[in-house]
């Protein structure tokens, strides 16, 4: 990958993060979210050490490179964003996984974003704020307000 690539996608990553860390939150002590997933930090969920205390610079790489990956994966599955829709993209991955960017069996986001169908795609962005608590798919408050902050970035 060339450099200027790799620099715009570490400067989407970065305000991509800066978007994401207050909806998240810090927390430097595992947790079980909601759906009941072990999570740490900014919303961490990969390799959580429960009962360990994570700094906040600890923290902080986790998050920045949870959202690497993010960006690498909607850049992957949708190439070339403009750069808010890359950011709110990568930031709904970065806290539910691909399938709502790379899986168009499953999500008609996917399938409107490899359709060229940019904006209608982001207005798919509210549809995704349920989670499973307790077995039953409920709307969770925080997704909903996440969602719709994603949407209003991805039409900016």
């Amino acid at each position: 990958m060339e450099p200027k690539t790799r620099n715009k996608r570490a400067a989407i990553a970065a305000a991509a993060a800066l978007f994401a860390a207050p909806m998240e939150g810090l927390r430097q002590y595992a947790y079980y979210d909601p759906p009941g997933i072990l999570t740490v930090c900014y919303g961490h969920t990969g390799s959580v050490v429960k009962g360990k205390k994570y700094s906040v610079d600890e923290c902080k790489a986790l998050l920045a490179q949870d959202m690497m990956h993010a960006v690498d994966m909607v850049d992957r599955c949708v190439p070339g964003l403009p750069d808010p829709m890359h950011m709110a993209w990568a930031d709904a991955v970065y806290n539910i996984g691909p399938k709502i960017v790379c899986d168009p069996k499953a999500s008609t986001a996917a399938r409107l974003l490899q359709a060229g169908k940019l904006e209608e795609a982001c207005h798919q962005l509210p549809k995704w704020d349920k989670a499973r608590v307790g077995g039953v798919l409920v709307a969770l408050p925080g997704l909903t307000k996440r969602r719709q902050a994603e949407k209003d970035l991805c039409l900016s």
